[in-house]
C-alpha cells in the first residue's frame, strides 16, 4: 500500500515538473512574442522609435506650421546644406558677381573629398550652370567645394557665410561648417530651419528654382539621376533635395503643389531612402486632403508675353485696387487653370469659375509678374491673418488696356469677413478694396 502510495506522488511529482517544463518556455515565448509586437510597431511612430527623426509640413502662401514633430530639435543636415551653397549661389549669379558660364577651378583640397563626387581632376573647372545641377542631382561633394572656394576664397569662410546667411533668413538654430553636409559635429540645424530654406530659396530666386525639378544630370557622358525620387513618383512635386550621412539618416526637404496649394515637407532621419520617401508622401497626402485649393482664373487675353517688371506701374496699380476692366470671354464652360501654367500658355485660354453663392470679396491690387501678385497674396493673408489664414488666393490674368497684369483676390466671404480684412489692410498701408456680390461674381 505504502509502495503504491509513493508511486502515485512520485508520479505526481514528475507530472507537476513536466507541467513547469512546459509553462516556461511558453512564458518565454509569450514575452518574444510581445518583444516582436513592440519592434514591429514601433516603425510607425518614428519619432519615438528614432532620436534622429523630425518632421514638419508648412502651407508655403501663409507659413502655417501643419504637422511637427521634433521640429526644433538639432539634427546634421546631411547634403540638405547644399540647399544654403545653392542659395548664395544664385545669390551671385543675381548680383552679376557670377553668371551661367562663369569657369571655377578644381582645387586640391576640392578633388579630395569624399564621394558622393564627380571625381573632379586638379586644376581643372566646371561651369556655373553644371555645379548647380551637379549638387541637385549627384550632390556631389567636390562641387560643393569648388563653389565654396570661389565665393568664399576657403570653404571654412564660405561657411561663415552661410551660417550668417541662415540667422538672416530666421534660421535661428542652424549653423554651417562646410558647403557640401560631410560629417562635422558643429553643423546642425532643425526641420523648421530647412523648411524656411526651402521657402527662401524659391521666393528670392524664382528663375533658378526650376533647376531642383531636374531628374538627371550629364557629366562626361555619364547620367547621373536626380536622388529626389518624389519627382517622378509623386504628382505636383518640383524640388528639392536629399540628404545622407550615417549620423544623420535620410533626409529629404521636398516642395509639391496640387492645385495652387504650395506644401513644404521635411523630414529628418529616416531609416533608408525608401521609408523616408514613403513616410513624406504619407504626410502630405494626409495635409492635402485637409486643406482648401486655391483658384486661379484666366480672362480672354491676346497672346503676348508678359513685359518685364515695371515698379511704378506696380505701385501705381498696389494704390488703385478698384476692379480693372476685362473683355468678356466666350461663353465656354469652367475651367480652372493650375498656377503652374506659365503666362504665355494662360494667354491662349478661357473660360471663368462658374459664379459662387453671393458672396463679397477683396481686390489687393495687379501685377505685371506674377512672383509680385503672390507675394501680394502672402503679405495680405499675414497681414488680415484672422480672416484670409488658409483662404484660396485667386490670381487672375487680366487686360488693362491691353497690357495684361495679375489681379489678387480673396474670394467666397462674408460681408463683415471682407470689411474686417480691407480695414486690417488698409489699417497697415496695404491697398484692399471690398467687392460685394454684384462686382465678385463679375470677374
Amino acid at each position: 500500500m505504502a509502495d503504491k502510495e509513493g508511486s502515485k506522488q512520485t508520479e505526481a511529482r514528475l507530472s507537476q515538473q513536466r507541467t513547469v517544463l512546459y509553462i516556461r518556455p511558453m512564458r518565454v515565448f509569450l514575452a518574444l512574442f510581445a518583444l516582436a509586437l513592440v519592434i514591429g510597431i514601433a516603425p510607425l511612430n518614428p519619432a519615438s522609435a528614432n532620436p534622429r527623426y523630425a518632421s514638419l509640413i508648412m502651407e508655403e502662401t501663409s507659413g502655417k506650421i501643419l504637422y511637427s514633430r521634433n521640429a526644433d530639435k538639432k539634427l546634421y543636415p546631411a547634403s540638405l546644406t547644399k540647399i544654403m551653397t545653392l542659395y548664395l549661389l544664385f545669390e551671385a549669379l543675381q548680383t552679376k558677381k557670377v553668371r551661367k558660364n562663369t569657369r571655377m577651378k578644381v582645387s586640391k583640397v576640392a578633388a579630395s573629398r569624399s564621394p558622393s563626387k564627380l571625381y573632379l581632376k586638379v586644376g581643372h573647372s566646371i561651369s556655373v550652370e553644371n555645379a548647380i545641377l551637379a549638387l541637385v542631382t549627384k550632390s556631389a561633394n567636390d562641387v560643393a567645394t569648388v563653389i565654396s572656394e570661389h565665393l568664399g576664397g576657403t570653404e571654412r569662410e564660405f561657411a561663415k557665410k552661410m551660417t550668417r546667411k541662415a540667422k538672416a533668413l530666421g534660421m535661428t538654430r542652424t549653423t554651417f561648417k562646410n558647403a557640401s553636409g560631410l560629417p562635422n559635429r558643429a553643423q546642425v540645424s532643425t526641420a523648421r530651419d530647412m523648411a524656411k530654406l526651402a521657402v527662401a530659396i524659391r521666393r528670392d530666386f524664382p528663375q533658378y528654382f526650376h533647376y531642383f525639378s531636374n531628374t538627371h544630370f550629364v557629366w562626361n557622358g555619364r547620367k547621373y539621376k536626380n536622388h529626389n525620387r518624389l519627382l517622378s513618383s509623386y504628382s505636383g512635386t518640383d524640388g528639392i533635395k536629399t540628404g545622407y550621412i550615417n549620423a544623420s539618416g535620410f533626409n529629404l526637404v521636398a516642395t509639391v503643389q496640387r492645385n495652387g496649394v504650395r506644401l513644404v515637407g521635411v523630414v529628418f532621419g529616416g531609416r533608408t531612402g525608401r521609408t523616408r520617401d514613403k513616410h513624406m508622401v504619407s504626410l502630405l497626402t494626409r495635409q492635402f486632403k485637409k486643406i482648401k485649393p486655391v483658384q486661379v482664373r484666366s480672362a480672354s487675353l491676346p497672346a503676348a508675353p508678359i513685359p518685364r517688371p515695371d515698379s511704378l506701374l506696380e505701385l501705381a496699380q498696389a494704390k488703385s485696387p478698384p476692379p480693372l476692366p476685362v473683355r468678356a470671354p466666350s461663353p465656354a464652360p469652367a475651367n480652372i487653370i493650375p498656377t503652374t501654367t506659365r503666362p504665355a500658355e494662360l494667354a491662349t485660354k478661357s473660360g471663368i469659375i462658374a459664379a459662387s453663392p453671393a458672396r463679397w470679396a477683396i481686390q489687393v491690387g495687379s501685377y505685371t509678374r506674377r512672383v509680385s501678385a503672390h507675394k501680394a497674396a502672402i503679405r495680405a493673408r499675414q497681414t488680415a491673418n484672422d480672416v484670409l489664414e488658409l483662404m484660396p488666393a485667386e490670381l487672375s490674368l487680366v487686360s488693362s488696356g491691353g497690357l495684361p497684369l495679375w489681379r489678387v483676390r480673396f474670394g467666397k466671404l462674408e460681408e463683415k469677413q471682407a470689411r474686417s480684412a480691407c480695414a486690417a489692410l488698409l489699417s497697415n498701408g496695404a491697398a484692399c478694396i471690398a467687392l460685394p456680390p454684384s462686382l465678385a461674381d463679375a470677374g
